[in-house]
């Protein structure tokens, strides 16, 4: 599956699958490099008040502080309830309101402009109404431009997750039980003309639960056990504050499920990765956001194009969870360089401050930032609006990525060019509240070409 370090995109659902077309999986694979549960260590904010009364920052206007504590830096951050929603203004409801109007009139095209979807998108997609979850699948490149041809995209799409459903993820047993009602099914309805009693396609004598057989399909069902458990308790760490995720509800057990099945058949089908802790949070937003389409029949095929969509985001960064490759160009320490170097074009200042003076390395709070596609950094509605920037940058979600990191950096200028490694680290680590619309601004102006960047406020 890899090859030359990248990953071969096969057609319709995307880069990470191997052998999708194919009805058995192939064994041939490299053998896996991560274990789960090892590679990435999740971050959680705890609580000491990062103190800077006494200093005057830039943009305090447009950040918030939060409190944050010096145990356990590496864990997994808190997000931040949703933004307190001050009044709307006329003006605001209006433009939302001709947002959502450009979104609709792009959409229903008969061949979707991508350009101005994407255009429009950078800006920001409007909520509800299903209209982030077409644009998403649009942009990620699971529908084609030409509106025609979504409804067979579509269908073939779910009918081969379907498949690879029923083959990767039932027990033995189950599968061959679901073939022989198929079987009978077919005889019942005279689809095939043969005479005689009906044949059993059981499992082997050789080939059972207990079975140590590397070659036995039990052994292969098993041997994933531990990845799976992984996932289950990943999952039910996923965004605790939302009903959607969270709880003992019918409701949340049923996305999470419907999570796990997603995570854990990416990990059958990519042996060489498998399950990285963090995944879960990765695959957050895109099930998110196609289960609450308005459109019942896309809401209740949810998790298929979630699967696929997935699949064809991590194709884009895969390299970084592949602890082969940190080392090499397509990893994620050449990654971290990228970003290091952004900061010194566009402030060197700042660059030999975190740099030399104070030894804050990019691989210390940026490591996370990248990986997990900032889902750890933001409260959730802010997340939707950075991906809308990130999946409809035109030269790629990990060139924008890049941006926004470096921008976070530069809007907290102030602060870091005071600080010390410790309160530096604790600062990125705990990123604070911040106008999102302000950031993106900052990142979306950002010149790879400039060796200085002046903010403007």
């Amino acid at each position: 599956m890899l090859k030359n370090g990248k990953l071969k995109l096969p057609d319709k659902l995307g880069g990470l699958v191997s052998g999708f077309d194919d009805k058995e999986m192939k064994n041939g694979g490299s053998d896996p490099v991560l274990e789960s549960g090892e590679e990435l260590e999740i971050m959680e904010p705890n609580g000491i008040e990062l103190g800077h009364k006494e200093n005057v920052y830039e943009f305090d206007d447009l950040v918030n502080d939060t409190d944050v504590d010096n145990e356990d830096a590496f864990r997994t951050r808190k997000r931040p309830d949703k933004d307190g929603s001050g009044q709307v203004s006329v003006m605001e409801v209006i433009a939302a309101d001709e947002k959502r109007s450009d979104v609709e009139y792009e959409l229903s095209q008969k061949e979707i402009n991508l350009e101005k979807l994407r255009r429009i998108a950078s800006m920001g997609l409007p909520d509800g109404g299903g209209l982030r979850a077409t644009a998403w699948k649009l942009l990620l490149g699971y529908l084609s431009p030409s509106h025609d041809l979504w409804e067979k995209e579509l269908t073939e799409n779910r009918q081969k997750y379907a498949m690879l459903k029923e083959e990767l993820l039932l027990s033995p047993s189950e599968y061959t039980r679901v073939k022989e009602d198929a079987m009978i099914s077919a005889e019942l309805s005279g689809e095939h003309d043969d005479a005689g009693p009906l044949k059993r396609q059981g499992i082997s004598h050789g080939d059972h639960p207990l079975s140590i057989v590397k070659a036995s399909a039990w052994h292969h069902y098993f041997k994933h056990t531990e990845i799976a458990e992984q996932i289950d308790r990943d999952l039910l760490r996923t965004h605790p504050d939302m009903k959607f995720f969270s709880g003992e509800s019918s409701f949340s057990k049923k996305n999470r499920e419907a999570m796990r099945k997603i995570l854990l058949l990416f990990a059958k089908l990519n042996p060489a990765i498998r399950y990285v802790q963090g995944m879960n949070e990765v695959l957050a937003p895109i099930f998110y956001v196609f289960s609450t389409d308005t459109d019942e029949q896309n809401a209740v095929n949810a998790e298929a194009d979630s699967f696929s969509c997935f699949v064809r985001l991590l194709s884009d960064s895969v390299d970084h969870f592949c602890q082969q490759l940190d080392n090499s160009p397509v990893g994620i320490l050449s990654t971290l360089s990228r970003l290091a170097e952004l900061l010194k074009e566009n402030d060197e200042e700042l660059w030999k401050h975190l740099e030399f003076t104070t030894k804050v390395k990019p691989q210390f709070y940026a490591f996370r930032w990248i990986t997990l596609l900032l889902t750890q950094e933001f409260n959730f509605q802010s997340i939707l609006r950075i991906w809308d920037s990130l999946l409809s940058n035109p030269f790629g979600i990990q060139d924008m990525l890049l941006r926004i990191c470096c921008a976070m950096l530069l809007c907290m200028k102030s602060r870091l060019l005071s600080g010390d490694f410790a309160a530096n680290l604790r600062l990125l680590q705990h990123y604070p509240d911040i106008n999102i619309e302000h950031l993106l601004r900052v990142a979306q102006d950002l010149s790879a070409d400039t060796s200085s960047y002046s903010l403007s406020l």
